[in-house]
């Protein structure tokens, strides 16, 4: 085993058996969990977050944490309009918003299931986590990028990577839930098996390998030094995901082109349409509106509550929807809308909710985020279910890489390899 496990160790073994107990499903069923972005203020600045212009500006909108008030408006609104379940609680860091702990609570009272999405700094504090847990905190997902020094310098904190391992055991001995992101800079493909071992040992629920994506703050500003290129990430992921699922822990991939892993690991594989089939993952009907500025700065002002945002769909079941279906107007954006008859429409039109949801997956992908089919994806059988390459990725590291899946059959079903993942439901 590495030198760099051997020091984590220290810090994240406890005495106390780690047992995980999961109940599992392969079912998939459209994810009723929200999102809540609190302000983009943080006590780290990973290099490669969607916010940091908004982190390193103070003066920014988005930076203050926003009132309680309107924190609780929000995740009502998620609820009570949107039917959420689950809700993931974002900062910047959330366990530094003043009032986390009673919104974790009012979360809990009004049945929306609270996840906090942390880099567990402030968690290495046993107190301060045992009033997360008397709150009733869902369970954490917690930021592991890398291990040791190679996440001290990717977050700018000296004793970053200590302080997660020394949460990592507060949580086992609390008996509280966690599971893991990591985003795949780099300089930590190589430290893969690690992290997977690291979630082995320490009981993690589940494990996400995240693509370093040019989302937000980040278009445009991703090159070579920190970006891998995706076949050198594909045989130790594959191992990594191996080593988890040999042990029962759910393993995702987000964001990565289809055709670079192996057929064994479609099942594993989550690109925009198939998100919405992850209950870990985030409803596009409230997601729509909870990304929208007036939801994530610190100002009073909400916006009216909108529907999910039609796209590519001009006329269905003999009901004109015209432009709102055309990305980029202000009828798409629900702006010179009537809402109430928008959504009469909808309901007249009879839209399947999965043909609707597939469709705002592919307003992500192509115009949102700018991704590419190349010349590969026009013989690949997979090529409705997968979002491409991102842009940006291809002016840095061309089109060699992708590559035709050929079938016998198209694949239309954003679920069909998915469907034979199991995911841990509790």
């Amino acid at each position: 085993m590495s030198d760099l496990l051997d020091w984590a160790r220290k810090y994240y073994k406890t005495d106390k058996k780690v047992e995980i107990q999961t109940i599992k499903t392969t079912k998939k069923e459209i994810t009723k969990r929200g999102v809540i972005w609190l302000g983009q203020t943080c006590n780290l600045a990973c290099y490669f977050c969607y916010f940091i212009d908004k982190i390193d500006n103070k003066q920014h909108p988005e930076h203050p944490f926003m009132s309680l008030k309107k924190a609780k408006q929000i995740c009502y609104n998620l609820r009570y309009v949107y039917g959420n379940t689950a809700i993931d609680i974002q900062g910047g860091e959330p366990t530094i918003y003043p009032y986390i702990l009673e919104l974790v609570e009012y979360c809990n009272s009004i049945g929306l299931k609270p996840t906090l999405i942390t880099n567990a700094i402030v968690l290495s504090d046993r107190k301060r986590v045992l009033k997360f847990k008397e709150a009733g905190v869902n369970d954490f997902l917690v930021s592991i990028h890398a291990i040791g020094e190679t996440y001290n310098r990717i977050v700018g904190h000296k004793n970053g990577s200590l302080k997660q391992m020394e949460a990592l055991k507060v949580l086992q001995e609390l008996e509280i839930p966690f599971r893991l992101n990591c985003t795949m800079t780099k300089e930590v493909v190589n430290q893969f098996s690690d992290i997977a071992t690291l979630a082995i040992e320490t009981g993690c629920k589940a494990v996400n390998f995240i693509a370093f994506n040019p989302f937000a703050d980040q278009k445009g500003n991703r090159d070579s030094t920190d970006v891998p290129n995706y076949t050198s990430i594909k045989e130790p992921l594959e191992k990594a995901i191996d080593m988890l699922e040999n042990e029962d822990i759910e393993t995702n991939i987000r964001y990565f082109p289809l055709c670079m892993v192996n057929e064994k690991y479609l099942k594993n594989s989550y690109n925009f349409q198939q998100l919405s089939y992850d209950p870990h993952e985030w409803d596009y009907n409230s997601w729509t509106w909870t990304t929208r500025f007036n939801q994530r700065s610190n100002s009073d002002t909400l916006d009216e509550t909108i529907p999910i945002l039609m796209y590519g769909i001009k006329k269905f079941n003999g009901i004109d929807f015209s432009n709102m279906s055309e990305h980029g107007t202000k009828q798409h954006y629900m702006k010179e809308v009537d809402i109430k008859e928008h959504l009469i429409k909808l309901l007249s039109a009879n839209i399947p909710k999965e043909f609707l949801y597939k469709q705002n997956a592919k307003l992500r992908a192509q115009k949102h985020l700018e991704y590419k089919k190349l010349k590969a994806c026009e013989n690949c059988s997979l090529q409705d279910i997968c979002d491409g390459f991102h842009s940006d990725y291809i002016s840095v590291f061309g089109e060699d890489e992708a590559n035709s899946i050929k079938l016998d059959f198209s694949i239309l079903d954003p679920k069909y390899f998915i469907n034979n993942q199991w995911k841990v439901k509790k």
